[in-house]
């Protein structure tokens, strides 16, 4: 019978263990962990005119002022529904499971450039501590859809059929 042993030290252990998880979040905080839809900066916003700047960044059109205001609890039990709703924001590079159980404002103006809408289209921007956390553009027409903020067109992936949200 051979028996091997070895002398470890737990010292140079710990350093090799944190250099390892400095590496990985090194790795992630250059990767950004999001797609190129993602914000890549997180203006204040504290106004309405900040509101609608920040739609029109996208390129939308909007009312002047919302045509719907309101507070929302953002829910703490995953659903289906708020799983996909989720995913689309997600896809934006926000995450609402973050503020689960927290109540925040929402707001909803009307889009007036939608390419080839017939029938209302709604900018809804959900908003806590004066950053927006996430939000949508919804075509109402019975064959609508719901996406991200970014105009439609292009490679627009963030879109999702707005049935069942």
């Amino acid at each position: 019978m051979m028996v091997m042993t070895a002398k470890v030290n737990l010292k140079k252990i710990l350093i090799y263990l944190a250099a390892a998880a400095a590496l990985i979040l090194l790795i992630v905080m250059l990767a950004g962990g999001g797609e190129d839809t993602a914000p890549t900066a997180a203006p204040a916003i504290v106004s309405n005119d900040d509101r609608v700047t920040f739609l029109e960044s996208f390129g939308w059109d909007v009312t002047n002022s919302p045509v719907e205001t309101g507070q929302v609890r953002i829910p703490q039990d995953t659903t289906e529904v708020f799983s996909r709703y989720n995913a689309l924001q997600k896809s934006q590079g926000y995450d609402l499971s973050a503020f689960a159980g927290k109540n925040v404002m929402r707001y909803v103006y009307q889009v007036s450039n939608y390419p080839g809408a017939t029938e209302p289209v709604y900018a809804t921007l959900l908003v806590y501590k004066d950053q927006v956390i996430g939000g949508d553009v919804t075509d109402t027409a019975a064959t609508g859809h719901i996406q991200g903020f970014t105009m439609p067109g292009g490679t627009e992936a963030t879109s999702a059929p707005t049935k069942g949200k």
